[in-house]
């Protein structure tokens, strides 16, 4: 039974009578009249018992009528599927990460993935990093990159890298004269961080804060350049990974000294909003990340 037989019942049920179905259906009376003829001779039964000013479906008809909708729902349901299909392969993805580090590697990344998915709008945002959790979540960003698996049951968490962070340091620091760092060694310290609030350093909040220890003195600079050259005047220390500073000419003089007896490691995730991990740009995205970034130091 042809589609446009099903379009037909479904109509004059609708509409009441052919002469109020034919705008509708962009045809003539005359060529409805026709179609619903052909029609219940092919069938052996009528659809629909007609008067002068009404039209109701009989009891075979109104079967057919429901076999009717389902079809156009399930028509409908398929073409939006596919719209979704269509337009999940581009989008907008605004993206921060809770650990300032990758801001050095994700300009890199936006550019590589500029080029491989010219449909994907790239937006990374470096406004405040401390309630980035929240932030997903309301959706005022759609990627975090965190030190910090999430338990929401609404978000999607994939680990993405791992890694070590050291104190960098002059040698003739006296620090340098220690196999490895401990909590208390930090005393008396500059210590030279990225931004303040210090709660959101990665140091001071899995390592000092458990022993009560607080560095002499604290500088936030958000300039690298300017960090490692108070560091090559053995001014003060920074903590980081040593991948943070493979894009910069490091000064001759600078050490990399482990932090704690087996080191001050950290994994990194990925989280996004389950809802929204499955749309083509977003899987896309992720699957790229995850080979520019899944490794172990």
């Amino acid at each position: 039974m042809e589609l446009k037989y099903f379009r037909l019942i479904k109509t004059i049920a609708e509409e009441g009578s052919i002469a109020n179905s034919s705008g509708r259906l962009f045809l003539t009376q005359s060529a409805l009249s026709h179609q619903l003829k052909d029609l219940e001779e092919r069938l052996g039964f009528k659809v629909f018992h007609r008067t002068r000013n009404n039209w109701e479906l009989t009891e075979e008809g109104k079967e057919l009528y429901k076999l009717a909708n389902t079809l156009f729902s399930a028509i409908d349901e398929g073409f939006g599927t596919i719209k979704q299909i269509k337009e999940g392969a581009k989008g907008s993805i605004k993206l921060s990460a809770e650990c300032q580090s990758f801001f050095h590697s994700l300009p890199a990344f936006i550019q590589k993935m500029g080029m491989l998915y010219p449909e994907i709008d790239i937006d990374l945002s470096l406004g405040s990093t401390q309630h980035i959790i929240s932030q997903v979540l309301s959706n005022e960003i759609d990627i975090a990159i965190v030190t910090s698996q999430p338990e929401a049951e609404a978000l999607t968490s994939t680990q993405i890298h791992k890694d070590e962070i050291f104190a960098v340091m002059h040698r003739e620091n006296p620090l340098n004269e220690h196999p490895y760092l401990e909590a208390g060694h930090f005393e008396k310290v500059h210590l030279l961080i990225n931004s303040f609030p210090i709660e959101g350093v990665w140091v001071y909040e899995h390592f000092l804060k458990r022993d009560k220890v607080n560095p002499i003195k604290i500088s936030a600079i958000p300039f690298t350049e300017a960090t490692l050259s108070l560091i090559d005047a053995n001014m003060g220390i920074m903590c980081a990974p040593k991948w943070q500073l493979a894009s910069f000419t490091l000064p001759k003089d600078i050490v990399f000294k482990r932090i704690g007896k087996n080191g001050l490691k950290r994994t990194h995730y990925l989280v996004v909003q389950t809802s929204q991990r499955n749309k083509d740009y977003i899987h896309d995205f992720i699957t790229n990340i995850e080979e520019d970034f899944l490794d172990t130091e």
